[in-house]
């Protein structure tokens, strides 16, 4: 079977015009579920925002006052004091972010004021619009009381997610990678306008559920897809209708491949299928009938069949998780770095750069996972360290921290890939898929995460760091996949890693038959 697959793409062609389509098609599509993930940072920010009052003529904040909200904003922090505004009939009242005080007998207009008041629940907010123009929060006033309802959104988003990877990689195994791609990107945008033009608070919630699930299924399964057009010298997509009997089908697609590449179309399916070892190709002319290894459906379950491949499985998972956990939790937390929102995201993503392209260059160099498992070790280290810098030197926690970041964004790009490779062509888009459910289970976890700074500031960094270095250790143990083709069965995947077995006896042993 390994020599008919290596003609394949050796008469075909690795990577040439057709497999250059298919990838930055890909490519173009990806950047829309790029840019869905990354609308939640700002549609459900909440900007600075205090009860409104009609009629406004003068305004004090300590030290400041003005005749206009917008000079009051730069200077205004929550939880500081309220802002004192006095209105066109006179009246005085104390704005706060969820209520507002009325200034019984007030007679001179000052910021200090130790008479009586009446407190009263806001009738309306006025919101700070110098960074962000709209929201969720500020379309549908989702403050105080309501607040919990923005912070709903994200994690019902990643639900999504979630849900999208598991069900269609699942789904893509079952019945292809092409139809699932056509069906998620018509979704993304019939979902996406109507996210866009969503008038109450439950259709958007809704909308980006289902938009979220899409989103999430194209991104496992394209990824599949590429890199079964595209490996290294194994391409499955075709076996992959072969394994199915749809052998028609795959004779028009590799005569497609050789049209798009400038070459004849020479290779035939008959010639792959004598050279297969029947694991996978088995003659299904008679009876119209397919063996039942080809068409036995695989579930989740076959990932863990055996003891060796569940450790797999459980150490590719946790990659998954603590790749997504540590990139929300150093995400979150970059945003104290200050100035404009836009450019915290910026600078939050910019480290993820270099780790990309040190990623890319020492796996095809080193080998997965001595590229993953050094760097899980490198951003543990890296984390715990955090715990014994002194309190009054915070750059030198922030290059810790940022280090950390680096590191394990090295694994979480690394891991995509090193999944195609660990499993076969018949369970490859739910291995991924549940990996990426796995992902999205860090991603829930970690806003509580972050929340346990208010214990000290460092535990979320710590605790990303203890869950990276034990994994790490874990990814030692995995099968290196670097040259190795990449497989169709659950019997070839079980035995990557696994020395050879000799077929001839010893010399030594011969003769001593002989004798």
């Amino acid at each position: 079977m390994t020599t008919g697959v290596e003609r394949l793409f050796d008469e075909l062609g690795h990577f040439k015009r057709f497999q250059a389509c298919l990838y930055f098609a890909a490519i173009f599509q990806a950047i829309s579920c790029g840019i869905h993930y990354l609308a939640s940072v700002f549609l459900v920010e909440t900007p600075n925002f205090f009860c409104d009052t009609p009629n406004i003529t003068d305004i004090l904040y300590r030290n400041h006052s003005s005749t206009s909200l917008a000079d009051i904003w730069t200077h205004y922090k929550p939880g500081d004091g309220p802002v004192v505004v006095r209105t066109a009939g006179g009246d005085q009242w104390e704005l706060s972010p969820c209520f507002k005080a009325l200034r019984l007998d007030a007679i001179n207009f000052q910021y200090e004021f130790f008479g009586n008041k009446t407190v009263e629940s806001c009738g309306g907010f006025v919101y700070d619009h110098s960074e962000v123009e709209q929201s969720i929060v500020t379309e549908w006033d989702l403050v105080c009381e309501k607040e919990w309802l923005a912070k709903l959104s994200q994690p019902t988003f990643m639900l999504g997610v979630l849900v999208g990877a598991l069900v269609f990689g699942d789904v893509a195994d079952r019945i292809g990678r092409r139809p699932i791609l056509m069906a998620t990107s018509l979704c993304q945008f019939i979902f996406g306008v109507t996210v866009a033009f969503a008038e109450n608070y439950y259709l958007f919630v809704v909308m980006r559920f289902l938009l979220a699930m899409v989103s999430s299924g194209y991104l496992v399964v394209v990824f599949v897809y590429v890199t079964e057009f595209t490996g290294n010298k194994f391409p499955e997509t075709p076996f992959y209708l072969m394994a199915k009997g749809r052998y028609k089908e795959a004779q028009e697609l590799l005569d497609t491949m050789a049209y798009f590449n400038g070459l004849p179309p020479t290779l035939k399916v008959s010639e792959l299928k004598d050279k297969c070892d029947g694991a996978l190709l088995k003659d299904n002319k008679q009876s119209g009938g397919t063996a039942m290894e080809v068409e036995k459906r695989l579930s989740i379950l076959d990932m863990f069949g055996s003891l060796k491949m569940a450790g797999r499985s459980a150490t590719c998972w946790a990659i998954w998780f603590i790749g997504s956990l540590g990139y929300y939790v150093f995400s979150l937390g970059s945003v104290n770095l200050g100035g404009n929102q836009y450019i915290n995201l910026f600078l939050a993503g910019a480290v993820e750069i270099p780790s990309y392209l040190i990623g890319c260059f020492a796996m095809d160099r080193v080998g997965r996972k001595s590229t993953c498992a050094p760097a899980l070790l490198l951003g543990g280290v890296a984390c715990m360290l955090i715990i014994v810098v002194p309190q009054d030197i915070e750059v030198l926690a922030i290059v810790l921290s940022m280090t950390g970041k680096f590191a394990i964004a090295i694994a979480f790009g690394l891991i995509y890939l090193y999944t195609c490779e660990l499993y076969p062509t018949t369970i490859r888009s739910l291995a991924v898929g549940s990996g990426s459910m796995m992902c999205r289970v860090g991603s829930v976890v970690a806003p509580f995460c972050v929340y346990l700074a208010d214990i000290w500031i460092y535990l979320p960094q710590l605790i990303v760091g203890i869950l990276a270095f034990i994994i790490g250790i874990l990814t030692m143990f995995l099968p290196e996949t670097l040259g190795q083709p990449l497989t169709s069965t659950l019997k070839e995947a079980e035995a990557l890693g696994s020395k050879p077995k000799t077929k001839n006896p010893p010399v030594d042993a011969l003769e001593m038959n002989q004798i």
